[in-house]
């Protein structure tokens, strides 16, 4: 890890610097792996392990261990495009994504970031779902919204051959033509902000003439049903400006119907899409609520991000990245325990601590297979309305 973050740039000015830029972010890594995520107890830590870092880690340390305020000092002046490029940089060193990998893109507010009258940061970031590793992150603009650095997100990343997901925010034509530009696939949900096309997407499935493929699946655990119906059309023209949504080869439906004690309730929803096959359709849409379970829960959960009060400068959006980078590395080890385990465990089992820094089995590899993998299904034939 140490020579992904050794290329930095040091905002400092250089006749004041007495502690390296590079060992500054590895301590905090290492601290927050350990489950402190304040600077004081990130400071205390490394002091009390300076010797552990010395020779375990092979750290300088000059000047011995920085004070809080130093670390505090550092990530508010660090660029965080710098330390974004070093993490993806260290990605794509440990994972190796494959042909039909599912990338989810969504985003979440770091809401303790939040200072008086400054906004809580929002961070938007790629998942790869079946790898469980962010990819890449990057904050929205003070005045802006997810639409304007989905597309920037995705330019950064190596998406060639992947099926990018979104939710409905995301259905913009300008992001339809990055994901095609980048050499992926996409499916992407379709709501309100979008009227005319939702209600062509809608009018399209009520047509009794159009053919479409039906794939239904039913999940059943602890008292609660689940019953998905999920219908692709591939055959369509009459949809007006069609060529400005780039790779728009099909509409997609899902039909949720879920029943808990006896209750019972119905959702439809709609998606443009651009792969054509209704079990890849299928895996896309089920695995993109993958970055808000394993991502966006374990970050509140795990990490307790929303009650992190590191806020001033660039601090919020650098350590939102370092706690990327912890749980990337948590989740590569592959001890079946939950990542809130796996942190403690760090605390008090040294020997699995430095299993986990040191774990480097590539990911596995993972194509969109022709049946629904890993989902409990029963298949309709193709049927006409």
């Amino acid at each position: 890890m140490k020579k992904y973050f050794e290329k930095m740039s040091d905002p400092r000015q250089e006749w004041k610097v007495e502690h390296k830029l590079h060992e500054i972010v590895i301590m905090t890594i290492i601290a927050v792996m350990k489950g402190f995520d304040i600077w004081e107890d990130i400071a205390d830590y490394c002091s009390c392990q300076e010797v552990c870092l010395r020779e375990t880690f092979g750290l300088v340390l000059e000047n011995v261990v920085a004070s809080h305020d130093t670390f505090q000092r550092v990530f508010q002046l660090l660029k965080p495009t710098e330390l974004e490029g070093c993490f993806r940089d260290w990605v794509c060193s440990i994972v190796e994504i494959t042909c039909g990998e599912i990338v989810g893109i969504d985003g979440k507010t770091v809401r303790g970031s939040r200072d008086g009258k400054t906004k809580a940061i929002h961070m938007v970031s790629a998942w790869a779902t079946a790898n469980k590793v962010v990819l890449g992150q990057l904050k929205t603009h003070e005045k802006s919204n997810e639409i304007t650095a989905i597309p920037t997100l995705i330019e950064l990343l190596d998406l060639h051959g992947c099926i990018v997901t979104i939710d409905a925010m995301g259905c913009q034509k300008d992001i339809t033509k990055v994901i095609a530009e980048a050499g992926a696939d996409y499916v992407i949900g379709l709501k309100g902000n979008q009227e005319n096309l939702h209600e062509y997407a809608k009018e399209l499935f009520e047509d009794n003439e159009i053919e479409y493929e039906t794939v239904v699946t039913e999940d059943k655990a602890r008292g609660r049903e689940e019953i998905r119906e999920y219908s692709l059309i591939v055959d369509f023209e009459s949809l007006p400006q069609k060529d400005d949504w780039t790779n728009l080869n099909a509409i997609g439906k899902v039909r949720t119907t879920v029943s808990v004690k006896g209750k019972v309730t119905d959702e439809t929803r709609y998606f443009i899409a651009s792969v054509t096959d209704i079990n890849d359709f299928a895996k896309a849409v089920r695995s993109h609520w993958g970055i808000e379970n394993s991502l966006h829960w374990c970050l509140d959960v795990a990490f307790r991000e929303d009650l992190c009060r590191t806020r001033k400068d660039n601090s919020a959006e650098n350590f939102a990245v370092i706690r990327h980078i912890v749980l990337t590395a948590l989740n590569r080890h592959p001890a079946k325990i939950s990542l809130a385990r796996k942190r403690r465990k760090c605390q008090y089992d040294e020997v699995f601590f430095l299993e986990v820094l040191a774990y480097r089995i590539r990911f596995r590899a993972y194509a969109v297979p022709k049946s629904l993998c890993g989902i409990t299904s029963s298949c309709s034939q193709a049927k006409s309305r």
